[in-house]
């Protein structure tokens, strides 16, 4: 038997190096040891950044870093702006029951439904009652309604009013459709305009769906710009020809229920007025909004005349103070009434302040005036 050749250390395979043991990790409390050789130990690794945490209720929020200073004593660039406009806080919340309201309503006026539930005694033959001859009944009441549609004295004159307003019809349609405008005087025009060819119509609904691609939506949005328009020139009219006439106090009340009116319709139409300027100008209607701010500058004009018939009767009752000698209950109780008279017109004038968002130079010099009387009554009393 032959020998076998020695096994040379070259022939064998040389097996892979054991991976170097797993870092142990201190145990709490433990202290690790030194390095070998005076080799330093790598640094340990930074730890992650701390999460952001959620603010509870009621807590205060962090304040953001300080921003370093730039050289030269350049100012900060600006921080970016918040993304998404800032709703205005309201007093007033949208109605959760009022959708189904109108729709249960709309059912009933409508005639939908009007059978009712069928009452369990009867429901085979209600049901055979409904389904059977479904076809033929709704033919016959088909036929019966276009019957009396023929012999209706009322759809009778809604196809003469077709038939006899066609042209006029017509030139109204390309009018409405081709019409744009930022300018309210022409508004109002064109909305006469249109008026005066539709108002002799017997129902203008009926007759305008025999019109095919008549633009009513763009009818009824021409014709909301122009009433609101109107209703707010109207406002801006009663208050420039308000009279301010002694005595105040009735001054006051008569101005101060008719300020309260208007606050809360303009307030509510600031808060749709976005919405409304994109109605209008999907139809080509650039509303003028600058008659709000009319509306604010007359109000305070009034403000400012009521002031001024304040400052104007606490300055005669001082002169018939001064001519008379003494002082009386009755003079005590007069001068305690004029300065609540006085307190009155002040406390409007800042609502008033408060309602347009500012005052003018007139208004700002007369509430100075105004308080001064008001403090200089509080010490003589």
């Amino acid at each position: 038997m032959a020998a076998s050749p020695p096994i040379l250390a070259s022939n064998m395979a040389t097996p892979p190096p054991p991976p170097p043991p797993f870092p142990m990790m201190p145990s709490k409390g433990s202290v690790s040891a030194p390095p070998r050789n005076g080799a330093a130990p790598p640094p340990p690794p930074p730890p992650p950044p701390p999460l952001p945490m959620m603010p509870s209720k009621g807590s205060v929020p962090t304040p953001p870093p300080p921003t370093k200073p730039l050289k030269n004593g350049a100012a900060p660039p600006p921080s970016a702006p918040l993304l998404g406009p800032r709703r205005p806080t309201t007093r007033l919340k949208r109605s959760a029951q009022m959708g189904n309201l109108y729709r249960t309503l709309r059912k009933k006026m409508e005639g939908t439904n009007q059978e009712g539930p069928i009452q369990e005694g009867k429901s085979s033959q209600a049901k055979r009652g409904l389904t059977g001859n479904s076809n033929g009944e709704k033919q016959g009441m088909a036929d019966t309604i276009a019957e009396m549609t023929k012999k209706s004295a009322y759809f009778q004159q809604i196809e003469k009013d077709v038939k006899q307003h066609a042209k006029s019809i017509m030139e109204v349609k390309a009018a409405i459709n081709a019409f744009q405008t930022k300018d309210m005087t022409e508004l109002l025009k064109f909305h006469k305009y249109v008026e005066s060819h539709l108002e002799d119509l017997v129902d203008e609904g009926q007759v305008l769906a025999r019109f095919e691609g008549f633009p009513t939506k763009k009818l009824e949005t021409l014709r909301t710009a122009a009433a609101l328009y109107l209703k707010l020139d109207a406002v801006v009219t009663n208050l420039k020809i308000w009279k301010v006439v002694a005595p105040l106090s009735q001054l006051l009340d008569r101005i101060e229920p008719y300020f309260n009116k208007i606050k809360r319709e303009v307030e509510a139409f600031e808060r749709t007025k976005d919405e409304e300027a994109k109605k209008f100008q999907s139809h080509s209607i650039n509303f003028d909004f600058k008659i709000i701010v009319r509306i604010k500058e007359s109000m305070v004009d009034i403000s400012s005349s009521c002031m001024e018939l304040a400052l104007q009767e606490r300055k005669e009752m001082e002169a018939v103070e001064k001519e008379e000698i003494g002082g009386s209950k009755t003079e005590r109780a007069t001068k305690e009434g004029n300065t609540k008279l006085l307190w009155r017109t002040f406390q409007f004038a800042f609502r008033v302040y408060t309602f347009a968002g500012g005052q003018d130079d007139r208004a700002e010099r007369l509430t100075r005036e105004l308080a001064f009387q008001i403090e200089s009554c509080l010490q003589h009393q």
